[in-house]
């Protein structure tokens, strides 16, 4: 029988467990694994002692039955045990016994390290406590960053602690990084920003940049006559609109301004070029800056109009009293002088807009004095021409309106149309009756005591 003090050792029929102190630990990719199964005959599927190399690593590992790691290592017996040790261990490196397969001693420190070494099972087939190994049994030599060599009297384990696994995203981190890219718009850092624009909504902003940057097409279309009209600025409503600033104004009332335009037009850029082209268009044929320099008989339409005071909100009130004047002639006799009048009237509102903390305006048209039967074909035609005029042209400057003081069958006119109006406009809508305590009830909430005419049951002393 050869020594023990052997350095190698090949195991034929014997599962080592983990010991605590082991100078050269077996594992399963020793040499021994492959003596075992060349020699092992073939066993019938039923029983345990054949592996076929296909089988999973994890089913080998479960067969085996490796000591925990708190556990100690079995104790080192008597020396009279040492020849049946040698009998199954050739070539051990220490004194080795027979352990217990169920429970294992505790470990006794000695001067040198020993291994513990199971009993024969009565099936050969290798195991190991490492981590479960490829199916192949093909001998590979240990990895020493596995096995090392214990120091003198101390305890260790043959299998080393798993590597620390790398971070992995996990839900809760993936839905925050998604959260933040949300929050990312399309307002840029350098994008000039008031009151109003901070309102903007992601898809809002998305169609203005869209809409901005179509803004030297919409001048040389306006324009056409022009051959510079892509790159020259405008004003508009006060507001100078420059083709050459289209990736970032720097004024933000622009934007403001373009929104109107893209909100009449559901967000559509294309749309909402049409109808700014045909606004520009129209602007200069219909001659708004002259009418805004044309001076108007005070007699005829002095007490027609008034731009007065504010709401609770700051919004500008516009009253239009259209029977302040009995004489419907004068007033409506020509048709043209009287839309000049009414367009000069609601271009003194919007400049009363700041376009930075509002953009809006409430209007209350009074209709006392007024029937259906004083209205002639110059009125109803001069009524039919500003309303398309302040649909197409000036879009999103109304904020609430307020019809006082209508006659009842006006007002069952207004309720039989109601179907037919959208949504939007009704909401902004309200239908008063006669009478100062009706009307200021409707009133007051909005515009509020202080700024309310007298003769509509308020404070202020107006017109």
């Amino acid at each position: 029988m050869a020594s023990t003090t052997t350095p190698e050792t090949t195991l034929p029929t014997t599962t080592t467990t983990a010991p605590e102190p082991v100078p050269a630990p077996v594992a399963n990719d020793t040499p021994a694994a492959k003596t075992v199964e060349e020699d092992t005959p073939a066993v019938a599927p039923p029983q345990p002692a054949q592996v076929p190399a296909d089988v999973a690593p994890e089913v080998v590992h479960a067969e085996a039955t490796p000591a925990p790691a708190s556990e100690p290592t079995p104790v080192v017996s008597e020396p009279t045990t040492q020849p049946q040790a040698e009998a199954s261990l050739p070539e051990a490196p220490s004194e080795v016994t027979p352990a217990p397969e169920t429970t294992p001693a505790p470990v006794t420190a000695e001067p040198e390290p020993t291994i513990a070494v199971k009993a024969p099972e009565p099936t050969p087939a290798p195991t190991s406590t490492d981590t479960p190994q490829a199916p192949e049994p093909a001998p590979v030599p240990a990895p020493t960053s596995i096995v090392e060599e214990p120091a003198m009297g101390a305890t260790t384990s043959t299998t080393a602690p798993p590597p620390a696994p790398e971070p992995v995203a996990t839900k809760e981190a993936v839905k925050t990084e998604v959260k933040e890219v949300k929050k990312v718009d399309f307002k840029e850092a350098e994008e000039p920003q008031n009151a109003l624009t901070e309102r903007f909504t992601s898809a809002e902003w998305k169609a203005l940049k869209e809409f901005r940057a179509l803004l030297p097409q919409v001048l040389a279309q306006a324009y056409p006559d022009n051959p510079k009209a892509s790159e020259t600025p405008i004003k508009l409503w006060g507001i100078e609109l420059n083709p050459q600033e289209v990736d970032a104004p720097k004024d933000a009332r622009v934007s403001v301004l373009l929104m109107k335009f893209l909100r009449a037009r559901h967000l559509n850029p294309t749309s909402a070029q049409e109808m700014m082209v045909a606004t520009l268009r129209w602007r200069e044929l219909f001659g708004v800056d002259a009418a805004m320099k044309e001076e108007f008989p005070a007699e005829i339409f002095g007490q027609l109009g008034h731009v007065f005071g504010t709401d609770t909100e700051g919004h500008p009130v516009v009253y239009n009293l259209y029977g302040a004047n009995k004489d419907l002639k004068a007033v409506f006799g020509d048709v043209q002088r009287f839309l000049r009048w009414r367009v000069k009237l609601m271009e003194e509102s919007v400049l009363a807009l700041n376009f930075e903390t509002v953009d809006q305006m409430v209007q209350v048209h009074d209709y006392e004095g007024v029937s259906l039967s004083s209205r002639d074909a110059n009125s109803k035609q001069a009524a039919s021409e500003a309303s398309s005029i302040f649909q197409n042209h000036y879009p999103e400057f109304l904020y609430r309106k307020f019809f006082i003081n209508v006659p009842t069958l006006m007002n069952w006119i207004f309720w039989l149309f109601k179907p037919l109006m959208p949504a939007a406009t009704l909401a902004k809508m309200s239908v008063v009756g006669s009478g100062t305590h009706a009307i200021r009830k409707a009133l007051s909430p909005v515009i509020g005591d202080k700024n309310l005419p007298t003769r509509y049951g308020g404070e202020a002393e107006a017109f």
